[in-house]
């Protein structure tokens, strides 16, 4: 809340399902192949064609509600949105309108003060993907692409119940961490394949009715949908501010400019003509079927978090983190394990793991230093044979050349110095080489001890055991 006004913000969030065909044909769903070469007779709307409804498009959308927490509907019914464009061949899109298969769920989001909010879920829906117009190197004329046509949807739609764009991230990221951890969408968003729609709307502080909403269209970064909020909030204080109205409308975000812009009217439910379509049965949902999907579920993120919390003694920030994604809680589970040290791990994990990853635009799952490689460093820092220090160097070298840590530490002679008798001699040969240091150290300077720290660690390569160097030099700086 800023400037005594209120945001109220709900997310339509579109979660392709990871099928191998559609949801309504046997047509393929792969990423990637030439225009129309992925469309069949049922997919363009041919006279004739009938619809046949994917199983396991139906048991995703299922385990998803499951994951939330949200009633399945045992009778659920398709229906048809009718409008008009150039890429919805039949003129109709497939969907769930009054009776969708999951309703009344909720996820709880973290926040950046560290407290938690529940926010709803009004209903997740299952419907078919429109295909994508074309417009770049065509001169004048669009193409249409129906590859797209077909593909299997989640639609997963909040209550507005998110009050900032922060928020707003923070549950798209929830229901994105959640989607990958029950593997029914990929979550690729550069390729469309999770992407939301943004309502927007403000109203003044304590007011108890909402303002009248804009839907911001087809947001496909965690980035874009902060910046694409922030600007229609901003839009819409400044116009009713300066004594007009906001219309309700779709809108567009264009990340150039950073603005919002409309494109159409915003449309009511009625104007879409809804009604059953009579070539789908309803579907039906036994309790068995549901039982069965519900004692499949895998350990979701926020029960991996608790644990990893309880058994590994971390923060529930760190919790968080490292269960932002399947393959990194179990990459991470497996460091923790073959370590011995699950702190040192989240931090090796999270630091220097996580910043090289970001570096060089990789997933966990190629990542040039695998689980095993990273305990085998962590076991060498916990047994002296290298320091923490070290061991940066020891794993840009694995990650740049392929090779473990051991292989690295031998071949570039890296193994920490531990013989007391040689740190002992390192320090007596800096101490002689700074006399002027040591005289005004035993005249009371203590903060040169750090100086005589470096000079030793200097004089021996960085392999000294720092907590050997720090307990020697205090007994020969203190003199005879």
């Amino acid at each position: 809340m800023a400037n005594g006004w209120e945001t109220v913000i709900g997310l339509e969030i579109h979660a392709q399902l990871a099928t191998r065909s559609k949801i309504f044909s046997g047509s393929a769903t792969a990423y990637g192949a030439p225009p129309n070469a992925q469309a069949n007779l049922v997919d363009l709307g041919y006279p004739g064609t009938l619809p046949v409804l994917n199983r396991e498009a139906v048991l995703m959308a299922v385990r998803f509600g499951l994951a939330i927490g949200a009633t399945i509907a045992p009778r659920s019914v398709f229906a048809r949105k009718n409008y008009f464009y150039p890429d919805l061949p039949k003129g109709y899109q497939i969907s769930q309108y009054e009776l969708p298969v999951v309703a009344r769920g909720a996820v709880e989001i973290l926040l950046e003060d560290g407290s938690r909010k529940t926010v709803g879920v009004t209903r997740a829906h299952l419907e078919e993907d429109a295909g994508k117009s074309l417009h770049e190197g065509l001169g004048r004329m669009s193409g249409i692409d129906l590859n797209r046509a077909g593909t299997p949807l989640l639609e997963i739609v909040s209550e507005p119940d998110m009050r900032s764009a922060r928020e707003a991230v923070a549950y798209m990221k929830k229901i994105h961490t959640l989607v990958r951890y029950l593997e029914i969408c990929d979550g690729n968003m550069q390729e469309g394949s999770f992407r939301c729609d943004a309502n927007v709307s403000v109203r003044r502080a304590g007011a108890q009715e909402y303002g009248t909403r804009c839907e911001i269209k087809n947001l496909n970064s965690f980035r874009f949908v902060e910046r694409a909020i922030n600007h229609e909030v901003e839009r819409q204080v400044e116009l009713i501010e300066g004594g007009g109205k906001v219309v309700q409308e779709t809108r567009l975000y264009d990340p150039d400019r950073d603005e919002t812009r409309p494109m159409r009217s915003k449309e009511e439910a009625n104007d879409y003509r809804y009604f059953p379509d009579p070539d789908l049965l309803p579907l039906e949902i036994d309790a068995a079927f549901v039982a069965e999907l519900r004692a499949g579920l895998p350990e979701l993120p926020d029960a991996k978090a608790a644990r990893f919390a309880r058994e590994h003694g971390l923060s529930e920030y760190d919790a968080g983190v490292l269960t932002a994604s399947r393959e990194l809680a179990a990459y991470y589970e497996e460091v923790a394990a073959g370590a011995g040290e699950p702190k040192l791990a989240a931090n090796w994990v999270m630091g220097e793991l996580s910043g090289f990853l970001n570096r060089d635009g990789l997933e966990i799952g190629v990542a040039p230093v695998g689980a095993a490689a990273l305990a085998g460093l962590l076991k060498r820092i916990v047994d002296g044979t290298i320091s923490g220090k070290l061991a940066k160097d020891v794993f840009e070298a694995m990650w740049s050349e392929r090779k473990d840590a051991d292989a690295v530490i031998a071949e570039r002679g890296l193994r920490q110095i531990t013989d007391t008798g040689a740190i002992e001699q390192a320090i007596r040969d800096v101490m002689a080489a700074n006399p002027g240091q040591l005289a005004d150290y035993r005249a009371g300077k203590d903060k040169l001890f750090g100086f005589f720290v470096g000079q030793v660690m200097k004089a021996t390569a960085g392999k000294a055991n720092p907590a050997q160097v720090n307990e020697l030099l205090k007994k020969l700086l203190a003199g005879p």
